[in-house]
């Protein structure tokens, strides 16, 4: 019993995710993917905090007019997921979490 109402619950926080997930622009998302990375930063886990570094790769546009600003992220993004290979976390915490804070100030700005 105790199992299945673990499980349950499980399963209720994850439709609320999927739900907030969906529901969530692009600047949320953003940040969500931030605070993913930043969060398994913190426990030392390389395998998903590379895989939100990767995420954030894969949103960059390389058109005309932002080719300049995502080659510069994306040489941060791959030096972070170098460091965390080197378990230099606290070097990417403090990149990610200085990130995190610039987009949201920038965001806020747009208000």
């Amino acid at each position: 019993m105790l199992n299945y109402s673990s499980q349950n619950s499980r399963n209720r926080l994850n439709q609320y995710q999927m739900k907030e997930i969906m529901e969530a622009n692009p600047q949320q998302l953003l940040i969500k993917t931030y605070d993913f990375a930043i969060l398994n930063c913190n426990k030392k886990n390389l395998a998903k905090t590379n895989a939100a570094l990767q995420e954030l790769i894969n949103a960059l546009r390389f058109d005309n007019q932002c080719r300049e600003i995502s080659t510069g992220f994306y040489r941060l993004y791959l030096f972070c997921q170098e460091e965390m290979r080197k378990k230099h976390y606290d070097i990417v915490l403090k990149i990610l979490t200085e990130l995190r804070e610039s987009w949201i100030n920038a965001f806020n700005s747009l208000k």
